[in-house]
């Protein structure tokens, strides 16, 4: 067999299935430092593999998504919030006739720079880091600097454009990165919803009366008529989008998850706490700079301690940084 004609193959097969408004694995804009190509996979796949098997990405296992250290096997983290958006993100592709495998590599690495602690932590760190802390930008700091010993995963110019705006206010290049930034809200308002029943803050009865009768009375029959309405709407076009009544339902849904759920002080109750061991971490490290961990030390060189001490807190997962909590200030009992 002619090598690399596996990947051929597949780039072949993309030039001639895919859409218009794709983006073909041939045609990226290629990475920051060249590679020999994969003689079996295309460039986005090799992409998503390299997440897939960074540290980083094991770490989402034990990162809040919305619960704090939930008691229960049952409530979402960082990672099953990552393996549902890429599952939204695949189905949404692949009915569009676009990049399945681009979409894929953006959604599993899309919250890889979310904090200990979900967004209680990003608030934190946003305070006290000089230039502010956003979990897109760390995403994406993760991905070009920080995995891999400071040399980063060297992804492609697409996948990182994707992570880095797969937020609200961002604006994807790609149409694949408009998939994944929709399909990241319609997975956190839906399994949000799934979570806060579960936890008891909220019950069918509250959800919005408009939102119920038209998204459908269950969490599958919710996300699957998103889904259907986001692919009916963005047929033959380089933009992803709800039907406009569709997409006033869901700001309506997403506001009533923010005064009922994000916000709400029954939820929220150890957010304080968290917020309290995020602080209390970043002061201790950027006061012993010393004590960071040997993958650190090139940025504490390069770009001072701010910076370090925020990458290092960044990449805790909750129970590590707990952890680290209490070995540094809950006192042990003497033995």
């Amino acid at each position: 067999m002619e090598e690399g004609s596996v990947r051929k193959m597949r780039e072949e097969w993309e030039k001639q299935m895919l859409s218009p408004f794709a983006t073909l694995s041939v045609n990226t804009r290629g990475r920051e430092e060249p590679m020999p190509l994969c003689p079996v996979r295309t460039e986005f796949v090799r992409d998503r593999d390299r997440i897939l098997h960074s540290k980083s990405f094991r770490r989402l296992k034990h990162k809040t998504q919305v619960f704090l250290a939930p008691k229960g096997d049952h409530y979402r983290t960082r990672l099953t919030h990552t393996l549902e958006v890429t599952q939204i993100a695949r189905t949404i592709a692949r009915a569009l006739r676009l990049n399945e495998d681009l979409a894929e590599a953006i959604a599993m690495g899309h919250d890889l720079g979310h904090t200990p602690f979900g967004h209680a932590g990003e608030e934190v760190l946003n305070e006290l880091l000089p230039g502010g802390f956003k979990h897109n930008e760390q995403s994406l700091r993760v991905v070009e600097k920080l995995e891999y010993d400071g040399k980063g995963l060297n992804l492609t110019w697409e996948v990182r454009d994707g992570i880095v705006n797969h937020t609200s206010s961002g604006h994807p290049a790609t149409v694949e990165g408009k998939v994944v930034s929709l399909a990241d809200r319609i997975a956190y308002i839906n399994h949000d919803i799934d979570d806060a029943m579960r936890a008891g803050v909220l019950t069918e009865e509250d959800l919005p009366r408009s939102c119920i009768d038209l998204f459908g009375p269950t969490h599958s029959k919710r996300i699957n008529s998103l889904i259907i309405n986001v692919i009916e709407n963005s047929q033959n076009s380089a933009e992803i989008r709800f039907s406009p009544d569709y997409a006033e339902e869901f700001k309506v849904l997403r506001k009533f998850m923010f005064d009922r759920v994000y916000l709400n002080p029954i939820a929220k109750s150890e957010e304080g706490k968290a917020k309290g061991v995020v602080r209390a971490l970043y002061q201790y490290y950027f006061d012993h700079p010393e004590l960071l961990d040997d993958e650190y030390r090139s940025t504490l060189e390069q770009e001072g301690k701010e910076r370090a001490v925020a990458d290092f807190i960044a990449g805790m997962s909750d129970i590590y940084a707990i952890g680290t909590y209490e070995h540094l200030f809950v006192p042990k009992s003497w033995s």
